[in-house]
């Protein structure tokens, strides 16, 4: 696209004109305006221009002709075209040798020629040309829109973006990960992506030439192994989805034309990101409400199930660890809800905790499927002859290592189930997992790992806690030792525990305690008073760490 000076010589106003010097370069210089210009030159005349003069005031001065030369040849225009016979009558020997070494195009035009006409049939070919190159930029715009909208590959798109500027050009994503390349050297791109070693260098914006094309405000340039490289940021509500990498030639490759069909091109892109994005979200949410439902459901896993499963990606005719895991918001989160509201947050900390769940699932070589619900995320581990614990512990340090260094104001909980067999083996292990996560949190706060194995004697305790009966024994045991501690703001409760917890070692217990030896047999004895029971007693001591765990548990509640 563009006329060339060829172009303009073939025109027949410029029939009875003479190239003097540059003739091998007719083809390849552009011309994008024209002017007239007398001395002096300043700054008058920009890049690929045809310049007419006279040469009015030069006449006779030889030096002055030359240097008048030299100015345009530094402007950057294309050709320089003398009308000689009234000031100017023969070009100067010195001024075409000037020219041949700067490989600079002089013509001479007779002087009846009329500048006006050379201007208007000049203008009229660059007016065709821009027309032109207007309804091939609307052609190349359908083009690269219709690639997106019958669902092409970004292949696709690169490479017709390719065709149309003659360039290599590559894409990334927002990771630098690339997506499509179109004759981009692969070492460029691995040194440009960070993927590979190499010299990377950037020019600043300052010293890239401007341009009126609205894209230049976001052009990048860069030296790649001492080649130069462009990149341009794939927008979407002034967030950068990807990259689009090119390599011209030269600057003077990126013509307006070529601006044009790289914004189209942005555009494209853009949409071709949207729209995956976009079913990306769909399938993540078919996902997660599949694996709500297989958890919260009481439904058999039928043929139909498995299927579904199957369009889903998941294979349920495997066994799988059930893991749920609650999110806690430390104290400092908290205090800034109202800049950062929970949910927000919880919606930001799901992204990061499902990105390390994938990550941790590769790592292992183990299939995952994940849902989030209330705060609480709720993960399928793939199982197999290790021991389920500690696959699940191997897996939850993978997460919690990483998520550590990238969320710092969560604290993570966790309850974990081995998979049973049977119809209805994804609702009952995410039943126990949520069981043990909820025992967990209870008795020992938040950030602990608990099975659903290691909860036999709290689920016990749970179930004793509800018949009346056994509640109005463990009442009447521990009531007197309760009024005790409240009025005497003593601890005989805690120390009972200690005691037992070292199997009636009294030693061992004063030492936990740091009480003298005689201390903890006066409040033992206190204890054995207050209850009427035997501390040296089985059944008494078996009934009264029976009372104190119920109560304990019911305080927990």
């Amino acid at each position: 696209m563009g006329i060339t000076v060829e172009d303009v010589i073939k025109l027949p106003v410029m029939e009875t004109s003479k190239v003097k010097t540059g003739k091998q370069l007719l083809h390849e210089k552009s011309i994008e305006w024209i002017s007239v210009i007398e001395v002096p030159v300043e700054n008058f005349v920009r890049k690929n221009e045809f310049v007419l003069s006279t040469g009015i005031g030069c006449e006779d001065d030889p030096v002055l002709i030359e240097e008048f030369v030299k100015d345009v040849i530094q402007s950057g225009a294309s050709v320089l075209a003398f009308a000689t016979g009234r000031y100017i009558f023969d070009i100067p020997d010195r001024v075409l040798q000037l020219a041949a070494l700067h490989e600079f195009i002089i013509i001479d035009i007779p002087w009846e020629i009329r500048f006006g006409d050379i201007i208007h049939s000049i203008m009229r070919e660059i007016s065709e040309d821009k027309q032109e190159e207007r309804q091939l930029a609307e052609t190349v715009r359908q083009e690269l829109i219709n690639c997106v909208l019958q669902n092409k590959e970004l292949l696709d798109i690169t490479d017709a973006l390719y065709n149309h500027t003659k360039m290599p050009v590559a894409v990334t994503n927002g990771q630098r990960q690339v997506r499509a390349n179109q004759h981009f050297d692969l070492h460029l791109l691995g040194v440009f992506c960070g993927e590979q070693k190499g010299e990377i260098q950037q020019i600043p914006s300052s010293d890239i030439p401007l341009s009126e094309h609205p894209i230049y405000h976001h052009l990048e340039e860069y030296v790649v192994e001492q080649q130069v490289c462009f990149q341009l940021p794939i927008l979407n509500n002034h967030k950068a989805q990807g990259y689009l990498l090119f390599q011209p030639k030269n600057r003077d490759h990126l013509t307006w034309f070529v601006m044009n069909v790289l914004e189209h091109a942005l555009t494209a892109f853009a949409l071709y990101f949207v729209k995956e994005d976009a079913v990306e979200l769909t399938e993540i949410r078919l996902k997660d409400n599949f694996v709500l439902n297989l958890a919260k459901n009481h439904g058999e896993v039928t043929g139909q199930v498995i299927s579904k499963a199957e369009l889903l990606g998941y294979d349920l005719m495997r066994p799988y660890i059930c893991i749920v895991g609650y999110i806690h918001l430390k104290q400092s989160t908290k205090r800034n809800q109202n800049d950062n509201p929970v949910n927000s947050s919880l919606q930001s900390m799901n992204y990061y905790i499902q990105k390390e769940i994938t990550y941790a699932g590769n790592v292992l070589d183990r299939r995952t499927m994940t849902t989030f619900d209330d705060g609480k995320v709720i993960i399928y581990l793939e199982a197999d002859n290790h021991p389920y614990m500690e696959t699940a512990n191997q897996f939850l340090d993978i997460i919690e290592r990483r998520l550590s260094e990238l969320v710092t104001e969560i604290i993570l909980s966790w309850g974990i189930a081995i998979h049973k067999d049977g119809h209805f083996a994804f609702y009952k292990s995410f039943e126990e997992a949520e069981s043990a996560l909820d025992i967990g949190m209870k008795q020992h706060g938040p950030g602990e790992r608990t099975s659903f194995s290691d909860t036999k004697i709290n689920r016990l305790l749970m179930a004793l806690s509800h018949d009346e009966e056994i509640a109005e024994i463990v009442k009447d045991t521990i009531q007197p030792v309760l009024d005790y501690d409240n009025k005497r703001q003593t601890d005989l409760l805690y120390t009972f525990l200690v005691y037992n917890k070292y199997k009636g070692n009294v030693s061992q217990a004063a030492r936990a305690l740091n009480l003298h030896r005689q201390s903890l047999l006066h409040r033992l004895r206190n204890i054995e008073s207050l209850t009427q029971l035997s501390l040296v007693d089985s059944d008494d001591l078996f009934l009264l760490e029976l009372s104190v765990r119920l109560w304990m548990l019911k305080k927990m509640n």
